[in-house]
């Protein structure tokens, strides 16, 4: 092993252990806590021991348990005055031991009265140890009895007993009801903020909220908070995560607070009750101060014991390291900053993958929480690999220099050995003085030998076709032209009718869109390259004319150049191109062999392309511009061109899948070129899934605000990773633009928003294509009028519907949780990022129908805030000349 391969390992297990420590350092607790809790619940059910059943303690296990307690908490309180707890107030006066003692009253009349008779039997007779008493226990809120009835209970034990009384409920069930205080002696409230979905962050401040609340609507009336706790463990609950960590951290920050506002409370509660579960579920069983060997469950001093499930997490994350140095040794000619690079991506994207696969265990997650993180673990390795792909990328083409495979233009040394070349364009109603422009520059060829054949189909307008006709005639005889009124196969058909018709002597065949105009040194600076008779493809970039000073072509222009100066470069080092259908050049012996055109796909240059390489032929890419096209003069326009070539895609991969197979031996493709075709297209079936994670997150949402007792906020790390992988696209396109495609950073901004505008669009192309096989070809439009802003917005209507769905999703969300739950803006932000690719759709339309001029002053008006906001102190911009930009 080398030292520099020894060094990048060094580093990245350094960064790796630093991380997880650095992320999993304990929460700050607060100070510590040295008194005794005022109160505790006291039930004292062992295991094996079940009120439900009518299984309960003995009387000496009660006195066990009260002992116990004795030196430990401040006082007890009791929900019940029968079943054995009627010995508690006797017993708890042994031992000098305050006592809240309560009546549980229901729907069972006939135990009621027992209740109430005991209840006051105990309060006439341990009248220095029962402090208060309390009738019924949320027996409102369960809906066991009217608050009529209740009322009638309080007011008959008041009449009997010299203590305080009142009743035990919820502080919004108070609210509700307020006639309750007028029949009581205290306000006593119940504020469990597990309950009620809150982490455990933010669970102190929202109790004394509550308890605020209910001081301003009672003033007059002494408030005792009856139940305050959170449980060690269980379900999740929302934002609320039960476990011994958040639930120590609580407790020590009540303590605090309660002490220093001089509250009455009592803890929820004296011992872990597994009896609970039943009705609680998991978290019935956490909520006790002691475990059911009366062991401490929290120290409340010193540092909180963080989870130590992190550590064997961080050396398990370490797996990471094979796959990385297998990179490093295979890349070993990548530059040293490259290979440091995409070994920390691999180190960082196998600790996520980790993470998120142990999540269900290390979180304590319910059954509903562990079949949504089923469910969207296939997204989530979706787009670690995503990452991973665009990782890669980046680490090749950051630092080219190690690219090993760069082709230029050649000078052929004679003339006379150049075979004869057959080009052929197909046109379809297209503007006859735009493709009159294209035949002239094919006529001004530096050449010897070649002839163009153009063909005109399914076109039922003379008005278009005749003039070219024309036209062609006038260049000379080496055009044809033919006019298919009607034919099959839509471009593949015609360029397969051309194929029918070439010249038996040509050796090579060129592709050339109806709007380029070309060079005249393409066909003497490429074909040369066919001398070696491995090679099968020759590819020159497409490229665009007449795009400068226009905002919307600009964008389009800039967004296509990001393809052919960074991902075909990139795929060509391992004889991957996609093949496209201009400006490519390709043998006529392989083409007639492979039988031409494929006429099943909409596509047929990518698919092609990839059957030349399954018979093991090489593709060049050269890259350097031949020829230069129109750009899409429409949002419509562009986004039929990229639905095309996404359902294409789908297409090619559903017929040719299996020669991608790593393990298929049938096939001449090598694994970087499979790598590639698989890895390109990724990202399209990525959109596809998210388009389906979008309207599951709507809803969702929708979930939450008509049943949020039933449906939270999602688990917030499974929203996290989202979060993630957008910071790193954004990363990765920025990136890359600045160090491959020569741009300013408006137009890199511009090329952002033409790219994430066709997400909507690539998506339901992607699911057309692995549902449908028929979708028509659809021809991209040139020269089009600029639309008008209502057509703007009808071209990205559904768009523009989602964005909408998707934001008012979002305040909803907001209204409803944002107060009550912080960490639901995690969830708020969620659906406001996937909400960007739509409305950058609606920019993008309203850029191709606003001026130009608008947008220029627009820019130079922000231009001139911003020098003014500078001058006057508004931001702190330095002080410098601002120019608006340009276009």
């Amino acid at each position: 092993m080398s030292n520099k391969l020894i060094k990048i390992i060094t580093i990245v297990i350094f960064v790796h252990i630093a991380l997880w420590t650095l992320l999993n350092l304990p929460e700050d607790p607060g100070p510590d806590w040295q008194g005794l809790p005022k109160g505790v619940s006291f039930s004292p059910y062992r295991e094996n021991q079940n009120p439900l059943l009518s299984v309960f303690p003995s009387h000496e296990e009660i006195r066990d348990s009260l002992r116990f307690l004795k030196g430990r908490v401040g006082s007890v309180r009791t929900y019940s005055s029968l079943d054995g707890m009627e010995i508690v107030p006797g017993v708890a006066a042994t031992l000098a031991m305050p006592v809240t003692a309560g009546a549980w009253v229901d729907h069972r009349l006939e135990r009621n009265e027992r209740e109430i008779s005991t209840l006051i039997d105990n309060a006439r007779r341990y009248k220095g140890t029962i402090k208060r008493v309390i009738v019924g226990n949320e027996a409102i809120l369960r809906e066991d009895l009217t608050p009529e009835a209740l009322i009638r209970y309080i007011e008959r034990v008041r009449r009997e007993v010299s203590v305080p009384v009142s009743t035990a409920e919820p502080w919004h069930v108070w609210i509700k009801h307020p006639e309750l205080a007028e029949h009581v002696d205290f306000i006593s409230i119940h504020v469990l903020p597990y309950w009620e979905r809150i982490s455990a962050q933010y669970g102190v401040s929202w109790v004394l909220d509550r308890y605020e609340q209910i001081q301003k609507a009672f003033p007059k009336m002494p408030i005792y908070i009856a139940e305050v706790g959170w449980p060690s463990g269980g379900e999740r609950q929302g934002s609320a995560k039960a476990n011994p960590e958040n639930a120590e951290i609580f407790l020590r920050r009540f303590l605090n607070m309660a002490d220093r506002l001089d509250l009455d409370y009592c803890v929820m509660e004296a011992f872990d009750q597994p009896w609970k579960r039943k009705i609680e579920g998991i978290v019935g069983g956490y909520w006790g101060l002691f475990d059911l060997e009366n062991r401490p469950k929290y120290s409340l001093e010193g540092p909180v014991p963080g989870s130590g499930n992190w550590i064997w997490l961080c050396t398990l994350a370490l797996m990471g390291l094979m796959p990385a140095v297998l990179y490093l040794r295979y890349y070993s000619h990548h530059t040293e900053s490259a290979r440091l690079f995409f070994s920390l991506l691999i180190q960082a994207t196998a600790s996520v993958m980790v993470w998120i696969f142990f999540m269900p265990i290390t979180s304590h997650f319910h059954f509903a929480e562990t079949l949504s993180w089923a469910l969207l673990l296939p997204f989530q390795i979706g787009l670690l690999s995503v990452v991973l792909i665009n990782g890669f990328e980046l680490s090749e083409m950051v630092w080219p220099q190690g690219l090993k495979r760069r082709f230029v233009p050649l000078t052929p040394e004679t003339e006379t050995d150049l075979p004869r070349v057959s080009i052929h364009v197909p046109i379809c109603k297209e503007p006859p003085e735009m493709v009159k422009e294209t035949l002239s520059s094919l006529a001004a060829l530096d050449y010897p030998d070649f002839e163009i054949l153009v063909i005109d189909n399914n076109n039922p307008h003379p008005e278009l076709w005749r003039p070219v006709e024309a036209h062609c005639s006038l260049l000379g005889s080496r055009f044809r032209f033919f006019h298919l009124e009607t034919h099959p196969g839509f471009k593949a058909g015609a360029l397969n009718f051309a194929l029918s018709c070439t010249d038996p002597d040509a050796r090579i065949v060129a592709v050339v869109d109806s709007d380029y105009v070309v060079r005249s040194d393409w066909l003497k600076s490429l074909v040369p390259y066919f001398r070696n008779p491995r090679i099968g493809v020759v590819q020159a970039p497409q490229d665009h004319r007449e795009w400068e000073g226009n905002v919307f072509k600009t964008a389009c222009n800039r967004e296509y150049q990001g393809f052919f100066e960074i991902g075909m470069v990139h795929r060509n080092e391992r004889n991957a191109i996609i093949q496209h259908g201009t400006m490519t050049l390709i043998r006529k012996s392989d083409l007639e062999s492979l039988d031409g055109w494929a006429e099943w796909c909409i596509c047929e240059d990518a698919e092609l392309g990839l059957r030349v390489l399954q018979k093991g032929r090489e593709a060049i890419y050269v890259k350097e511009s031949f020829g230069k096209g129109l750009t899409p003069d429409s949002f419509a326009a562009y986004k039929r061109q990229r639905s095309r070539w996404a359902y294409g895609a789908v297409q090619i991969m559903k017929r040719h899948w299996k020669a991608l197979l790593p393990w298929n031996r049938e096939t001449k493709l090598t694994l970087g070129q499979r790598y590639h075709f698989v890895a390109g297209w990724l990202p399209w079936l990525a959109d596809g899934i998210s388009h389906i994670i979008t309207w599951a997150w709507i809803l969702w949402a929708l979930g939450m605000l008509i049943a949020p007792a039933t449906i939270g906020p999602p688990i917030s790390a499974l929203v996290l990773p989202v979060f993630g992988v957008f910071v790193f696209k954004l990363i990765h396109f920025f990136w890359l633009y600045r160090a491959r495609v020569e741009c300013s950073l408006l137009e890199r901004l511009g090329a952002a928003v033409a790219g994430v505008a066709l997400t909507h669009t690539i998506a339901k192309a992607v699911l057309r294509g692995i549902f449908t096989n028929n979708q028509p070809f659809l021809r991209t439009p040139k020269c089009e009028r600029c639309h008008a802003w209502l057509h703007a917005l009808i071209m990205a209507r559904e768009e523009a519907v989602m964005m909408a769905l998707l934001w008012l999703t979002a305040a909803n969300l907001n209204i409803f949780y944002g107060e009550k739950d912080p960490e639901a803006i995690l969830w708020v932000t969620a659906v406001l990022v996937q909400s960007l690719p739509y409305a950058a759709s609606v920019v993008h339309s309203l850029m191709s129908v606003i001026p130009s001029e608008v947008w220029r002053n627009l820019l130079h008006f922000a231009a001139r805030v911003r020098f003014f906001g500078a001058t006057f102190g508004l931001r702190s911009y330095r002080r410098k000349r601002v120019s608006p930009p340009r276009f």
